[in-house]
């Protein structure tokens, strides 16, 4: 364990805050791993003003970096990756304990990192703006996008490290700084990651304060980081609770802000369903960093007549999750991340069971030798309705809900993949059907991740219609978690609306400009307006 974090550049004391120069006076944070509950080191917190001199620094870089040409800022992005493919073992293994994720997801986490500093690297030469004709003869008329400033970034413990280069490497090739502020769960990848992009800016002769980093308490760094006039847009990611304080305090002093919140992601999964590529999905999206992701697969929509086969093949499925220590390679499931995540799982099954619902496997906490000091729990799957106030709420541990929708008297014919179903039940049956799925799908206050398993292209189609998913994500027979890189990346309704990442996400770090040069000898009015003539 030493070599992996010393290689990092972690110690056992660690300074909390960097703009230039490494600071940290504050309360000191211990850093304890969910997997058996020991001590990886501690963090010297920022004080307020230490806080206040990092941004100074950070504006001061950003006047500068702001005039370097976009494809050179690309280069240093692109740097930055190749020195990440030189750490994904280490820093993927920093992932892993800190956060407790699984050795694949810890570095498929730093994979995602190393993905988007290629993308922002190419991006770098690609920042379009459009050209328009203008109305008033010998004129042209065009806009630019202009950088920005300082944009802060609040990430959470669950991806404590891939959200930050979403924003990051878009923003610095944008011409932007960065102002970070991790989870106070995981300060270490954080500032593992700060040293790493303070070494590549050192080497090509730039101001390493373009990538700078707060760690101290919500009640007063992060506190003052939202109410901060130097820092024009606030990229956050957690929960719709947090999201709520972000948008109020950040709208009122008329701030941007880029909100990725909480998830309530379901699968509708059809009679003519592939089977065995649904089951792959639901078991990878609702344990998968042990039901953690904000893209997590939180609610099963099952057709009533293969409900029962469904079911029972989830529970012969769970019944191999192999949980326990994240670090052995044949571990699927790790722990949850704090002793109170535990418990706001129980208090959820509690709900379930109170409102009516069922609870079909697992849900208890596991101690013992196998698990010592750690926070494991067996995932749950529960029947459930989509109206019950915990099936509303977004809880961030493994628990499915299964609902149905349907008739269970369909025709045999109907859940063969090779037939349209359309022709074994009636288009109108199938169409109301498909309504009811998607009704359910869309009755919660979350908007983020959606996916259908159908092989009948009329299902497909509804579900990606204007009065099907109303995610920001919707995909057809792939899960709920996990999204590529290249694509804009957020949600809908109390999932906040932002998009980080892919398309042209990197729109949001940028100032508009519209221009509108007359290259004449008049000077004509828009719209035909004559004025002291």
């Amino acid at each position: 364990m030493n070599d992996f974090l010393k290689k990092l550049g972690i110690e056992g004391e660690n300074l909390g805050g960097f703009g230039g120069e490494w600071l940290g006076s504050g309360p000191t944070l211990e850093v304890i791993t969910p997997i058996d509950g020991s001590k990886i080191g501690t963090v010297k917190q920022v004080t307020e003003q230490e806080y206040d001199k990092i941004v100074g620094r950070a504006h001061a870089a950003f006047l500068k970096w702001r005039e370097v040409p976009a494809p050179k800022r690309g280069e240093v992005v692109r740097q930055l990756g190749n020195r990440l493919r030189e750490v994904k073992k280490e820093l993927g293994a920093l992932v892993t304990l800190e956060m407790g994720k699984i050795i694949a997801e810890g570095e498929g986490e730093v994979q995602e990192m190393i993905d988007i500093c290629d993308f922002a690297c190419g991006l770098s030469r690609q920042l379009y703006g459009l050209t328009m004709h203008s109305e008033r003869p010998e004129h042209r008329m065009y806009e630019q996008w202009h950088p920005l400033g300082v944009v802060g970034v609040i990430s959470a413990f669950n991806f404590p490290v891939a959200v930050w280069s979403w924003n990051a490497a878009i923003a610095a090739v944008c011409g932007d700084s960065v102002l970070w502020k991790p989870s106070s769960q995981t300060p270490l990848t954080a500032i593992a990651c700060t040293k790493i992009a303070a070494e590549v800016c050192e080497t090509n002769g730039v101001d390493p304060a373009i990538f700078s980093l707060v760690v101290g308490k919500g009640s007063t760094v992060g506190d003052k980081l939202l109410h901060d006039r130097r820092i024009p847009l606030i990229s956050a990611t957690g929960s719709c609770r947090m999201g709520y304080r972000v948008g109020s305090v950040v709208g009122e002093r008329l701030g941007r802000t880029i909100l990725e919140l909480g998830g309530n992601n379901a699968i509708i999964v059809t009679p003519s369903a592939n089977m065995d590529m649904a089951l792959r999905a639901i078991l990878f999206g609702a344990v998968g960093t042990a039901g953690q992701r904000c893209t997590s697969t939180r609610r099963i929509i099952v057709h009533a007549s293969i409900r029962d086969e469904l079911v029972n093949r989830l529970l012969g499925a769970y019944e191999t999750i192999r949980i326990g220590d994240p670090r052995k390679g044949d571990t699927l499931m790790g722990p949850l991340v704090t002793r109170d995540a535990v418990s706001d799982m129980q208090n959820a099954i509690k709900c379930i069971k109170d409102e009516g619902g069922e609870v079909l496997y697992g849900g208890e906490p596991l101690d013992g030798s196998d698990y010592p000091g750690g926070h494991y729990v067996k995932p749950c799957i529960a029947a459930a309705r989509n109206e019950f106030d915990i099936v509303q709420e977004e809880t961030f541990a493994p628990i499915l809900y299964i609902i149905g929708y349907g008739s269970p008297d369909i025709p045999a014919a109907a859940r063969d993949s090779t037939t349209n179903v359309a022709d074994a039940v009636g288009t109108d049956r199938m169409r109301a059907e498909i309504h009811e799925a998607i009704r359910l799908h869309n009755g919660v206050p979350q908007g983020l991740s959606s996916a259908i398993f159908t092989c009948c292209l009329l299902e497909a189609e509804q579900f990606l219609a204007h009065t099907g998913s109303d995610c920001g994500i919707a995909n057809v027979n792939i899960g709920t978690s996990g999204a590529e890189i290249g694509g804009a990346f957020g949600g809908e309704k109390e999932t906040g609306g932002g998009r980080e990442s892919g398309s042209d996400a990197w729109k949001a770090y940028m100032r508009r400009q519209t221009n509108t040069i007359n290259w004449g000898t008049e000077l004509p009015l828009a719209q035909g307006i004559k004025f002291g003539d």
